[in-house]
């Protein structure tokens, strides 16, 4: 009966999470706008819950997967495209809770290092002073429930988040558990 509980009051708070991730386009930070994307391309690696450290090789790169040829990080973690963001405008519009389930793809470079990835590469900054990657002037994340390479279970999800084609592009088809 405990585990019972504790599994729904997870789910209660998951849904939460991902409901402030689905809120109306005007739901943005309220501090000062970072500074604008760079376009970029040089060297580190990044994980959904560790700060972004140098690395040998690509920090992104392309992977096959059940969607098609997808952009992964250098561990072959999907990333993912939020609906909500303003394409060139500079900032994230995943803000508080919705940071937990759609952590931030980041760099320490300002040019970020890509293998096979086509679109122009760049970076803003986050609210609390680390570099953002975006690619084609729309910023990058994680899911939070994609818990090894080839998952691709924020595809789709609540209809506002999507896979990253090589060259840029939301991929809005359909994707099934992994690569």
């Amino acid at each position: 009966m405990k585990k019972r509980l504790s599994f729904g009051f997870g789910v209660l708070i998951l849904t939460a999470a991902l409901a402030g991730c689905g809120g109306s386009p005007g739901t943005t930070a309220t501090s000062a706008p970072p500074p604008a994307a760079t376009p970029s391309s040089a060297a580190t690696s990044a994980s959904p819950t560790v700060d972004s450290t140098t690395a040998a090789g690509a920090e992104m790169k392309v992977s096959s997967s059940s969607a098609g040829q997808i952009v992964v990080d250098s561990k072959g973690m999907s990333l993912y495209f939020f609906t909500k963001d303003v394409k060139d405008s500079g900032t994230s519009a995943c803000v508080d809770a919705c940071l937990e389930a759609w952590p931030v793809f980041t760099t320490t470079s300002d040019t970020p290092t890509v293998e096979g990835v086509t679109g122009t590469m760049g970076t803003i900054a986050t609210p609390d002073g680390k570099k953002q990657v975006t690619l084609n002037g729309m910023p990058l994340y994680y899911y939070a429930k994609d818990k090894a390479p080839g998952d691709v279970t924020g595809q789709g999800v609540g209809g506002v988040w999507y896979l990253v084609s090589p060259a840029g592009e939301m991929i809005k088809g359909a994707a099934g558990s992994g690569y």
